[in-house]
């Protein structure tokens, strides 16, 4: 299968945000409670956007801990009848069917996780995965793209706020901190700093430097 421009862009890699909200720090005894995915594509006329968002509010694994402090921050009631919570296992599952499925439609090798910070997102992925006994896991072990660091580099902001604010793109501060709104928005980030970058012609004096 000919590998579409997504494929060739990042060594055969599928870039996929992922955000997740959780009952504390601690990915082996703390409660995901949120995970939202974002898929983004490349477009010849309008370059990278995201082009579909899968989102699950999940209901905590039996024993497990919530702290008081990250539910005040992140304004998560886990037990509210109108959450329509799902499990771990079903969350994982959705998503990674759907991961899959564009991994194998444009010729990619895997998916790797984009995110704000992503050691702690990938961190309560795993941890989900292997509670759940999850069968074929599409993203990547250990690699990330960090827009944190990206942003950084690209604007000068590392808070996602405020990088996304450099970049033009619209912040509600009220809707910050559920997996959906935040994924939507570093999928926005990373798409931007994307664009950005293809669009800088390098002259031949950067060509070793990009080359090496």
């Amino acid at each position: 299968m000919q590998k579409s421009p997504l494929a060739q862009r990042f060594r055969g890699f599928l870039p996929v945000v992922i955000d997740i909200e959780t009952g504390g720090f601690n990915c082996e005894t703390d409660a995901l409670l949120e995970i939202a995915a974002v898929l983004v594509d490349v477009d010849p006329a309008e370059g990278w956007k995201r082009v579909a968002t899968i989102g699950h509010h999940v209901k905590p694994f039996e024993g497990a801990r919530l702290e008081e402090a990250a539910l005040r921050f992140n304004k998560i009631d886990p037990w509210h009848p109108f959450r329509l919570a799902v499990s771990e296992a079903h969350a994982l599952d959705n998503i990674f069917e759907r991961v899959r499925k564009m991994v194998q439609d444009h010729g990619c090798s895997r998916a790797i996780l984009v995110g704000h910070n992503p050691a702690f997102d990938l961190s309560f992925l795993k941890a989900a995965v292997e509670r759940c006994k999850t069968k074929r896991n599409p993203f990547h072990a250990f690699s990330t793209f960090d827009t944190a660091s990206l942003a950084g580099l690209a604007y000068g902001q590392t808070v996602l706020a405020r990088a996304v604010a450099a970049a033009g793109i619209p912040w509600q501060a009220e809707e910050a901190h559920s997996a959906v709104y935040d994924a939507e928005k570093t999928a926005d980030l990373f798409c931007a700093i994307v664009n950005r970058w293809d669009s800088v012609k390098s002259g031949p004096e950067l060509a070793p430097d990009l080359e090496g």
